[in-house]
């Protein structure tokens, strides 16, 4: 795994699209950037690190965000809000190993909503068709 600062990039021009996926779980991140690019032929970058996906945001176009919620310094919520007056027409998928029915921070008043939380572990099928539809709804990046 790369650090931080080099975000991992994989997938090819003939991408359905461009996912910006925020994980700190090497495992995780490993397995929904092999789903992404070798089933749904998405462009894929990857950090672990939120600040880093701010600044990428910033900087490129994508079609979607895959954010842990609970990441080091800035939760995943946290992250889209931050994301929403830069980007805010980009979807967000937030996924979490907490049941979904008992995390607090999905259900504060005033929280960001995400366009889709995923529990973990999470199916592939279920995780393909919840990205392929979010980020067809943007098109291809320029």
């Amino acid at each position: 795994m790369k650090s931080s600062a080099f975000p991992e990039t994989s997938g090819d021009a003939a991408s359905r699209g461009r996912i910006l996926i925020v994980e700190d779980d090497p495992e995780a991140a490993e397995f929904f950037r092999h789903v992404l690019v070798t089933r749904g032929r998405f462009e894929v970058t990857h950090t672990p690190d939120p600040v880093t996906a701010l600044a990428l945001a910033a900087a490129q176009c994508w079609n979607l965000l895959l954010a842990d919620l609970d990441l080091p310094g800035m939760s995943g919520l946290e992250l889209l809000a931050a994301l929403r007056p830069i980007t805010p027409r980009l979807p967000g998928i937030v996924v979490t190993a907490h049941p979904l029915g008992l995390s607090p921070a999905l259900a504060a008043p005033g929280t960001v909503q995400p366009d889709a939380v995923l529990a973990k572990p999470v199916r592939a099928d279920l995780l393909l068709e919840t990205a392929s539809m979010l980020a067809a709804r943007l098109g291809r990046p320029r």
